[in-house]
C-alpha cells in the first residue's frame, strides 16, 4: 500500500457508476424488500437489501470482480493473492476462475468450515495461517512477494471501494425515500464505497456503520482512541484490528456515526432473519439489524436501509444461535426436580407436563447426588413451551400436586 494517500475525494460517484457497468450480468442485482415485521419490532420503517442472494452468498463478488477486471494480462498470468475471513475469498475465487485467473487464498485458522470448503470448491488454492484475519493478511503479503502473485486487498483498495458501492446505487435506485443507511464495518470498504455513493446521490441521507463491540476498529479511530479488542465474536466478517488507510480517510468525511452492537444483539437479529424473513444471515450481515435492536431510539421513525452483506453461517453454529434464542425466550426451559424414588413417579410427573400442553426434550436421572435424599431421586427435565407464561403455568401445576421444580 502507498505511504501518502491521493488528494480526496479518493473514490467519486463515477467511478461506483463505472463498477456497475463492470459487474451488469455478471452479479445477482438483489432485492431491496420492505418488512413490515421488521418495522413493527423496531420502530423504523426497514427496507432489506439481500446481498446474502449472491452466488457466494455475500457482497464482497462485487468488489472482486471490479478488480479482478482491472488487472493487466500479466497481472492475470502471475495470478492473484488474497487474506480473507471468508467471503472476500470466496470471490475472489469465483470471479478468478470465471476469468482464467490463478488464485490463492489464505484464510485464518478460525475461519468457520463452510467458507473454507466454498472457496475450494471455486477452484483456489487455500492456505490457513493464522488465527486471525490480520496474521493470515501479513502471510499472505509475504507469500505474493515470494511468487510474485498479485495481492487482492479485502476493503483497503480503490477499486474495491467502487465496486462495493453500486449496492448504493441500487438501492437509492429502488427507494429514493430512504433517509438512513445502516452498514457493518470491517476494514471499512463496504460502508466507504455505499457513503460515496449514497451521498453524492443525496447529501441529506444518514450513513450510520456497526460494530461488533468486541472490535469497535473504525469507532476507535474516528475518535482517535486505541481500542481493546479481541475475543470469539460471532461476527468473524467484521473482525478486524485494524481499519484500512483509505477506507478510514472516507469514513472520517462521509460517516454520520458509528455504534457498536453485543453478541446478543447479533444473535438475536439472526434469529430474526431466520424466523421472520424466512432467510439466513451470518453475524456480520446481521449486524445492521442488530444495531436497530440495541439502539432503537437512534432510529425510530426513519426510512432505514439495511445490508444483510453476508449469509455464510456454518450450520452448526447456526443451529446453536437458534437455540439459544429458545433458552432466551425461555421457549426452552430446564427444571429440576426432586422426589421419591418410586416406580411410576416420572410417568406422573411426565403427565402433568404433557397434560399442560409441553414437551418433554430430555430427562436426566441422578440418585447419588449429597444433596439428595438417599430414598430420593433427582430430575433434571428439558421441557419445550410456547414462551415464559407457558413455563411458569407448567412450574405451577407441578408444585401443585407435590413436585415443586427449580428452574436452571
Amino acid at each position: 500500500m502507498p505511504d501518502t494517500l491521493p488528494p480526496d475525494p479518493l473514490v467519486t460517484l463515477a467511478d461506483v457508476q463505472a463498477a456497475a457497468k463492470v459487474l451488469e450480468g455478471n452479479i445477482e442485482r438483489t432485492e431491496l424488500a420492505h418488512s413490515r415485521t421488521l418495522s413493527a419490532i423496531t420502530g423504523a420503517e426497514i427496507w432489506i437489501k439481500f446481498e446474502n442472494r449472491q452466488y457466494t452468498a455475500a457482497f464482497k463478488e462485487r468488489g472482486a470482480l471490479n478488480k479482478l477486471s482491472k488487472l493487466t494480462p500479466e497481472e492475470k498470468r502471475r495470478g492473484v493473492i488474497a487474506a480473507s475471513a471468508g467471503n472476500h475469498a470466496q470471490g475472489v475465487a469465483y470471479h478468478a476462475r470465471r476469468l482464467n485467473i490463478p488464485a490463492t487464498i489464505v484464510m485464518a485458522k478460525t475461519t468457520p468450515f463452510n467458507k473454507v470448503e466454498h472457496t475450494r470448491n471455486h477452484g483456489a488454492r487455500v492456505i490457513l495461517e493464522g488465527m486471525i484475519f490480520d496474521e493470515a493478511k501479513d502471510y499472505a503479503l509475504a507469500l505474493g512477494e515470494k511468487e510474485g502473485l498479485v495481492f487482492i486487498h479485502p476493503f483497503d483498495d480503490l477499486d474495491i471501494i467502487a465496486g462495493q458501492g453500486t449496492i448504493a446505487l441500487e438501492m437509492l435506485a429502488d427507494n429514493p425515500d430512504l433517509d438512513t443507511l445502516v452498514v457493518p464495518i470491517g476494514g471499512g470498504g463496504l460502508i466507504s464505497g455505499i457513503a460515496v455513493a449514497a451521498k453524492a446521490l443525496k447529501p441529506d441521507i444518514k450513513i450510520i456503520g456497526v460494530e461488533a463491540a468486541m472490535y469497535p476498529c473504525m469507532h476507535a479511530a474516528l475518535r482517535g482512541k486505541t481500542p481493546k479488542m479481541g475475543g470469539a465474536t460471532i461476527a468473524e466478517g467484521i473482525a478486524v484490528k485494524e481499519v484500512g488507510k483509505l477506507t478510514r480517510q472516507i469514513a472520517e468525511r462521509l460517516l454520520d456515526d458509528i455504534v457498536l452492537v453485543e453478541e446478543e444483539h447479533l444473535e438475536r437479529a439472526i434469529t430474526l432473519f431466520a424466523e421472520v424473513e424466512k432467510t439466513i444471515a451470518e453475524g456480520a450481515g446481521a449486524a445492521g439489524l442488530a444495531a436497530l435492536l440495541a439502539h432503537p431510539s437512534r432510529f425510530y421513525g426513519r426510512k432505514v436501509g439495511l445490508v444483510l452483506c453476508g449469509g455464510n453461517i456454518d450450520t452448526r453454529l447456526l443451529a446453536s444461535v437458534l437455540t439459544r434464542a429458545l433458552v432466551r425466550e425461555n421457549r426452552l426451559a430446564r427444571i429440576r426436580i426432586i422426589g421419591d424414588d418410586r416406580p411410576g413417579l416420572l410417568a406422573l410427573v411426565s403427565k402433568i407436563i404433557g397434560d399442560n400442553g409441553a414437551n418433554i426434550m430430555e430427562v436426566a436421572h441422578n440418585r447419588i447426588a449429597l444433596d439428595v435424599p438417599a430414598k430420593g431421586a433427582e430430575f433434571d427435565i428439558l421441557m419445550e413451551t410456547r414462551d415464559s407464561q407457558h413455563t411458569q403455568e407448567v412450574i405451577d401445576a407441578l408444585a401443585q400436586a407435590g413436585y415443586p421444580p427449580r428452574a436452571l
